[in-house]
């Protein structure tokens, strides 16, 4: 008799226990199961024609094979970034919206504006690192200097009478000149434009003197005469343009500042989805054809896993707050 009652307790026991399991251990809602099951939209936070929105669209364009669903690359500029970035931040986490990121917007952007309306880093959820390109510093062809010591003698023979444009406040480009400033020791004139393709009209007619723009975007006008490079502003020379000096080689040594481009999702992205989406993503940066496709416009890819592009973001962060704070910079 005792030996039923203990059985009968221990069988009463592990029923309750197996209960408390099953209710802890939750499985994936349907919508996680089926995912992705509608359309995915890339929001790049820059015009059309520039780096980032040539990325998204090669991404888009050989992921939604992999994902079975169409990708829409949407533009939305403006702010430095900041507009298309808090469009993302307060998106629904289901992985049907995600942010084509820069360096300017998870990194720069949180130390140059007073303030901004995203949280750069609780807002989102890192996905996949995708790609890397230096910028590269061209001038107006009229400018009379063809080297780094050339142009820093030049801007010191003209204090603050020399401009460089950018795509926006907080853009890397942005930081690259006002880097440039500091380790030069030169005063120049920062000119924001709405979008890389609004400044280049005016560098090629004089209105302003230099950019330092994104590779990509560049090299097309250096190789067909338009502009006239000097230097890249990697530590490295680009296997796009292996005939373009660094800036650091030049006379600023240690001079890096490198544009980086990854994909990331609104603040708790579901795990399934989050694995899901960083390896098909990592899976087509990993393509012979999309790497050298990249690589002829200066993007050089480079995967990994959602942890490793945090601390990315994280060491990148603390080093562009210290040149926000040394130069002085502020957003227009």
């Amino acid at each position: 008799m005792r030996k039923a009652s203990f059985f009968l307790k221990c069988h009463k026991n592990n029923s309750l226990l197996l209960l408390l399991l099953s209710l802890l251990i939750v499985p994936l809602c349907p919508a996680q199961q089926n995912w992705p099951s509608q359309p995915i939209r890339i929001i790049v936070t820059f015009t059309p024609g520039g780096a980032p929105d040539t990325l998204a669209r090669i991404l888009s364009e050989k992921l939604q094979t992999t994902l079975g669903v169409s990708i829409t690359v949407e533009n939305k500029p403006g702010a430095g970034g900041n507009i298309g970035a808090d469009y993302v931040a307060k998106s629904k986490s289901d992985g049907y919206t995600l942010l084509l990121g820069t360096v300017g917007t998870q990194t720069i952007n949180p130390y140059l504006y007073t303030k901004i309306p995203y949280n750069a880093e609780k807002d989102f959820t890192p996905i996949a690192f995708l790609a890397a390109t230096p910028n590269l510093l061209v001038v107006n062809n009229q400018v009379p200097v063809k080297t780094i010591e050339e142009l820093i003698t030049y801007a010191k023979s003209k204090p603050s009478e020399l401009t460089f444009g950018s795509s926006g406040s907080g853009t890397s480009i942005h930081l690259s000149g006002e880097l440039f400033k500091v380790m030069a020791g030169v005063e120049m004139t920062h000119i924001p434009y709405k979008g890389r393709a609004s400044s280049i009209p005016d560098l090629i007619g004089g209105r302003i003197t230099m950019i330092f723009d994104n590779m990509p975007s560049a090299i097309p006008l250096v190789r067909e005469g338009s502009i006239r490079a000097i230097a890249v502003t990697s530590l490295k020379r680009s296997p796009a343009a292996p005939e373009i000096p660094t800036i650091s080689e030049s006379g600023l040594e240690g001079f890096n500042a490198t544009s980086w481009f990854a994909l990331l999702g609104p603040a708790n992205l579901p795990k399934p989805i989050l694995d899901k989406l960083n390896l098909e993503t990592n899976r087509v940066l990993d393509t012979p054809e999309i790497k050298e496709r990249l690589l002829k416009l200066g993007l050089e890819t480079n995967t990994g896993s959602p942890d490793q592009l945090n601390v990315l973001i994280k060491e990148e962060s603390k080093k562009w707050s210290e040149v926000v704070k040394k130069s002085g910079a502020k957003a227009e």
